[in-house]
């Protein structure tokens, strides 16, 4: 019953994804936007949410963002990459 934010971003933690730096993907947004998983932000703009498999296993680590899926993305890339869904 909480309010979801106008984009989801949803990171693969599935084991390829895992081993390849999905964790610190989750711990880098945790960290930029002061939310835990499963949380929005307070401007509403994003939920973020982890999930075991996204099925793109070649491309990890991946991320979600609506239904644009970002493949081998690192941490440091996370700001840039998000800065198109504002």
């Amino acid at each position: 019953m909480t309010p979801r934010g106008k984009h989801t971003i949803r990171v693969c933690l599935g084991t390829a994804c895992y081993v390849r730096g999905g964790k610190e993907l989750t711990q880098s947004l945790e960290k930029q936007f002061g939310i835990k998983d499963g949380e929005t932000t307070a401007d509403r703009m994003f939920t973020l949410e982890s999930v075991r498999c996204l099925g793109a296993c070649g491309l990890g680590p991946v991320i979600v963002v609506n239904e644009d899926v970002h493949g081998r993305v690192k941490p440091a890339k996370i700001k840039e990459l998000l800065s198109q869904y504002n």
